[in-house]
């Protein structure tokens, strides 16, 4: 998974859209981060799941997922290394995550069409 790849699967998501948070690129729905490249460093993005989500995240594949360091890791925030992840892994963490902040309808919406 390339930082491009992991944009564009971020990007094709409803009313997804591109900002930056603290030096990095971020991707929010209606203003709600759900995902960051670049943290901790540029081969690495971030997904914000649930602490459960996270679990079975890297339960499944420890060599793409890991929590991040601290606070932000013990309530979900889980790093992604690209270098090792694939598209179908990237893209059911990135779903999911945005599915944790969409609003409701939005989410309802986007399932309906699935």
């Amino acid at each position: 998974m390339t930082i491009d790849g992991f944009r564009r699967l971020a990007l094709g998501l409803p009313e997804a859209s591109e900002n930056a948070h603290m030096g990095h690129p971020d991707f929010r729905v209606r203003g709600k981060i759900f995902a960051t490249i670049g943290w901790p460093d540029r081969g690495w993005a971030m997904v914000k799941l649930t602490p459960e989500q996270q679990a079975a995240f890297v339960e499944a594949e420890p060599a793409v997922f890991t929590p991040v360091k601290g606070g932000w890791g013990r309530r979900g925030a889980t790093n992604v290394r690209l270098r090792v992840a694939k598209q179908a892994s990237a893209r059911r963490a990135i779903a999911t995550a945005w599915g944790n902040v969409a609003p409701a309808l939005v989410a309802r919406q986007f399932e309906s069409r699935r």
